[in-house]
């Protein structure tokens, strides 16, 4: 179980994160509603520039979104007391794990092991 110092220690952590990916998703969306603006006199350099930090920008919307729910689930479990089970082995979570990366869900052990799988898996590919 975490003290109460650590537990809100994590949530500072976890809703200050939320906060920053919110205010990077609404500027992706400003982003978005002014991409069509002064297009006049512009050349295929400049279209295909734009292009591509256009398609970065939503690339890594689309990455902050599933961020955003691991963060909120992160929430949810803190709140439930579950954030430093393991959901793999049932073993506690360092707290400097948690604070490292709060939304994990796996102890260091586990997700050494799970790493370590995914690497002999595409280097058997």
């Amino acid at each position: 179980m975490l003290s109460a110092t650590e537990t809100e220690q994590l949530r500072t952590r976890l809703t200050s994160e939320l906060q920053r990916l919110a205010t990077n998703a609404h500027t992706a969306l400003d982003f978005t509603m002014d991409r069509d603006r002064d297009r006049i006199g512009r050349d295929s350099m400049d279209e295909s520039a734009e292009e591509e930090m256009y398609s970065t920008k939503l690339r890594l919307a689309d990455r902050e979104t599933g961020l955003i729910a691991k963060i909120q689930d992160a929430l949810r479990r803190l709140e439930t007391g579950d954030i430093n089970e393991c959901e793999e082995c049932s073993e506690k979570i360092g707290f400097k794990r948690l604070m490292a990366r709060p939304m994990t869900t796996l102890c260091f052990e586990c997700k050494s092991a799970r790493e370590q799988v995914e690497s002999d898996d595409s280097s058997d590919a």
